[in-house]
C-alpha cells in the first residue's frame, strides 16, 4: 500500500520559510506559530515570490486552501493529519510528533492494478 509523503517541519525552528517542489511546481512555504492561540499558520509564495496566501490556518484533517480558488495553488492537496486518528486538533505538543503535513499524492500514482494486491 502507498504511503503519503509529508513535508518534514522541525517545529522548533518555527518561523521557519524554505523553498518546495510540488507536482510540477516550486513554491516558497512559510510556517509560523501562534503561542497565544496554540495554532500553525501556512504562508505560500510562487516561484518569482508572488504571495499567494498568507496565514492560511492549519486544520487537523481539512485540506489546506480548501476555500481559495487560485490556479496558482499547488496541485497536489496538501492535508494536516494524524494519521492514526488519535488526535483531535493540531497542538505544538503533537505537531511533528504525530500530526504532519502530508502531501496527499496518493491519487496521481498510475492506475494499473499492482499484481501482488491480487495474490493468493
Amino acid at each position: 500500500m502507498a504511503k503519503r509523503d509529508y513535508i518534514d517541519i522541525d517545529k522548533e525552528e518555527v518561523p521557519v520559510v524554505f523553498d518546495i517542489d510540488l507536482a510540477e511546481d516550486t513554491f516558497t512555504m512559510g510556517i509560523n506559530y501562534n503561542q497565544t492561540n496554540d495554532f500553525f499558520t501556512v504562508d505560500l509564495w510562487d516561484s518569482e515570490g508572488n504571495v499567494i496566501v498568507l496565514g492560511e490556518k492549519m486544520v487537523l484533517n481539512r485540506p489546506l486552501f480548501e476555500d481559495l480558488v487560485d490556479e496558482r495553488l499547488p496541485a497536489p492537496t496538501l492535508i494536516p493529519m494524524d494519521e492514526a486518528g488519535r488526535e483531535d486538533r493540531i497542538t505544538y505538543e503533537n505537531f511533528g510528533v504525530t500530526v504532519f503535513l502530508y502531501i496527499d499524492d496518493i491519487g496521481d500514482e498510475t492506475d494499473e492494478p499492482d499484481p501482488d494486491d491480487y495474490a493468493n
